[in-house]
């Protein structure tokens, strides 16, 4: 992969987190373009190495494979500045926008793959989901699955309309964990803890409970086990959570982030 010119179209925050990973990963930075109006990013993107321009034809005349990286509001425009051959690779992050649409401004013969990373990726800690139309082959597929393994995990779906469920899970997910966190030092305040004692006692048990998970030996519900002693104090927290209905209430928070995905999918495909 390291030979593969590789351009962004976009050049913000994802765009230099996927650019690092890539740099960190091996890959030559003098391979790597991305297009951004904003001065300030393209400084950004020149500081990792690679190449820098305002025009989004520059980078897509360069590129063996167009990663768009732009705000789906102005995905189309950006589809609309630049000519791209039909058998190049082009690989979306731009949220709610269906490969069909990606193709309707492009080609009805371009390979799409269409990407979901987290906010993690900014720590090479990112989970991404990746779906492929069926005009992808399989280097090419291989050539996306390694570039966003330089950010973190990757995972593929083969039904596009999963990504609805997977940005509920993953897409939305830190925010859940912050939710949580944010609830649990604040509660810990409450009981005398000082903001600072509060905030490393739950971030640390937080990435620690996270690694026991991740360890992939027993679930989440065997581990929950093993901390809860019979008439306990985890025992006499779990009983209110229950009672509070904190497990279907989560349920339903993910089924309203799934929805809506699929709402802005269905937006964008009547753009």
């Amino acid at each position: 992969m390291t030979d593969q010119r590789i351009s962004f179209i976009g050049g913000g925050n994802m765009a230099q987190c996927l650019l690092r990973g890539l740099v960190a990963a091996g890959h030559a930075p003098a391979q790597l373009a991305a297009s951004d109006p904003d001065p300030a990013c393209r400084e950004a993107v020149q500081q990792l190495g690679a190449h820098a321009v305002a025009s989004n034809q520059g980078v897509a005349d360069r590129g063996d494979v167009l990663v768009l990286a732009v705000k789906p509001q102005i995905l189309l425009a950006a589809l609309n500045g630049i000519v791209a051959p039909a058998e190049k690779l082009l690989i979306s992050i731009c949220a709610g926008a269906p490969t069909a649409s990606i193709a309707a401004a492009t080609s009805p013969l371009q390979p799409i793959i269409r990407a979901m990373p987290n906010t993690p990726a900014l720590l090479r800690a990112g989970i991404t989901a990746l779906y492929a139309n069926a005009q992808v082959g399989a280097a090419q597929k291989e050539l996306a699955d390694a570039i966003f393994s330089a950010v973190g995990k990757t995972v593929w779906v083969q039904d596009e309309a999963m990504l609805d469920a997977v940005t509920a899970v993953s897409g939305s997910g830190p925010a859940y964990f912050f939710h949580l966190m944010e609830s649990m030092m604040e509660a810990a305040e409450h009981l005398g803890l000082s903001a600072d004692l509060a905030a490393v006692l739950t971030v640390e048990t937080a990435f620690g409970a996270a690694l026991m998970a991740r360890q992939g030996g027993e679930a989440p519900a065997a581990l929950q086990r093993k901390v809860t002693s019979p008439c306990g104090t985890t025992e006499s927290a779990l009983a209110v959570l229950a009672e509070r209905n904190v497990k279907p209430a989560l349920v339903e928070a993910l089924a309203a982030a799934s929805r809506r995905s699929r709402q802005l999918a269905e937006e964008f495909a009547q753009t």
